[in-house]
């Protein structure tokens, strides 16, 4: 009989927490383990939790999930909580920091293992003492890559189409770029914008008479971002960021703010800006012409190689870490 792993999220609407998290269950490693994903309401009304062999958390944590960690930490043998949410980035929009920290740490002695997405989070949670050395575990967030791997790579054209997708909500900074994009109009690039979310009106409104098209929620993201000569990603915080994932998998170069899980991903393939500065991105975006954006988008997509058996790997390790201890 398989050992049953089950997954708690909430918040199933989260485009790239489940999209991670489909990939997963529904990986080689399904061959291992039982994988079910439920909210955690849900599962307290199944009483899910006193079946499973190990729970993962998705949620973000909060005082007033603590109640909910608690009841779960004994009913299962093992508690896992992999953070999507929090990260440095993330600490611009928390009222008291050291409140903020302490119920992280709350949490943490809950939990028998904290997953983090990138090394960038986990050694934010290690600076601050949100979570011990020995139970912390990186393991890079990832998705099935290679619908993006099969991307044909192609020249920049003229005038660069430039891409951005996702969220519309303040964390992913659309209404950086698209003051940006106002303070250069004369620059040789078109913007297309693709997602949905409940800033769209005003985002709308900030685009009026700009070269952008909104292009709503879109069924294949592979297939956008094959008519895209440059992905730009300018989040005010991000844990990891699978969208720069899936564009350097694509083969596009990426502009995106030097912020957690972007910086560590951006390397050899394209730009670093400050967050929050549509003057730098301005320059950076009118200056795009000037770069080996083939280059770029190769040495990206190299980068991407082997990411997801690597991913499943860690996953497994720790699974069967956990199960047999």
């Amino acid at each position: 009989m398989k050992p049953k792993v089950l997954h708690l999220l909430d918040d199933k609407n989260v485009g790239g927490i489940k999209s991670s998290l489909q990939s997963l269950v529904r990986s080689r490693l399904a061959e291992q383990f039982d994988f079910e994903i439920q909210s955690v309401q849900e599962a307290r009304l199944q009483n899910a939790e006193a079946r499973a062999d190990i729970v993962v958390l998705h949620n973000p944590r909060s005082w007033t999930s603590l109640p909910d960690l608690l009841r779960i930490k004994y009913l299962v043998k093992k508690l896992l909580i992999q953070d999507h949410h929090y990260c440095q980035g993330f600490e611009g929009q928390v009222a008291s920091i050291p409140r903020f920290h302490l119920m992280l740490k709350s949490a943490a002695k809950l939990a028998d293992r904290i997953i983090a997405v990138s090394r960038a989070q986990g050694q934010w949670m290690l600076d601050n003492r949100l979570v011990s050395n020995a139970k912390l575990q990186v393991i890079q967030q990832c998705t099935v890559t290679e619908p993006f791997l099969a991307v044909p790579l192609k020249a920049a054209t003229r005038p660069l189409t430039l891409a951005a997708y996702g969220r519309f909500a303040p964390q992913k900074g659309f209404d950086i770029l698209l003051e940006a994009m106002r303070l250069i109009p004369d620059a040789n690039v078109r913007l297309l914008i693709a997602g949905y979310g409940p800033d769209e009106a005003r985002l709308k409104q900030l685009a009026e008479g700009l070269e952008v098209v909104f292009c709503g929620c879109i069924d294949s993201v592979p297939a956008f971002l094959e008519h895209c000569d440059v992905v730009i990603i300018p989040s005010r915080w991000e844990p990891w960021g699978n969208v720069c994932l899936e564009a350097r998998a694509a083969g596009k170069p990426v502009v995106v703010s030097d912020v957690d899980g972007l910086s560590e991903q951006a390397g050899d393939c394209g730009v670093l800006v400050p967050p929050e500065d549509p003057q730098q991105l301005a320059r950076v975006i009118a200056s795009l012409e000037e770069h080996d954006l083939e280059r770029w988008g190769k040495t990206g997509r190299a980068s991407v190689q082997g990411s997801w058996d690597r991913c499943l790997s860690a996953w497994e390790l720790l699974l069967w870490e956990e199960i047999l201890t």
